[in-house]
């Protein structure tokens, strides 16, 4: 017989499929599990960081400031800087 030409019997052949099938049913049920496993893994990660986040409140603080600029230039900076001045050059009216 030739070396590139061997006959595998038909039972060994099929025996051989049933078992390669049977491993990959095997492996896609794995894969299965694998990715339910993530999937809530990613789900608990989100609501454990959605929980963390919500611990902390915002809170917003207002501050009330008064002064007076010799020079004519009335700027309020403070922490910041979100203040707002009734007017730049509130002394401007004091000295012409």
């Amino acid at each position: 017989m030739d070396e590139n030409n061997l006959t595998v019997p038909y039972v060994a052949l099929e025996s051989e499929r049933a078992r390669q099938e049977k491993g990959r049913k095997h492996e896609r049920t794995l894969w299965f599990i694998v990715v339910i496993v993530l999937l809530l893994l990613l789900f608990g990660t989100n609501a454990a960081w959605i929980n963390y986040e919500a611990q902390f409140s915002k809170e917003e603080i207002t501050q009330e400031v008064w002064q007076d600029a010799e020079n004519g230039i009335n700027r309020f900076v403070g922490g910041d800087y979100y203040g707002d001045t009734e007017s730049e050059n509130y002394n401007q009216e004091a000295n012409p």
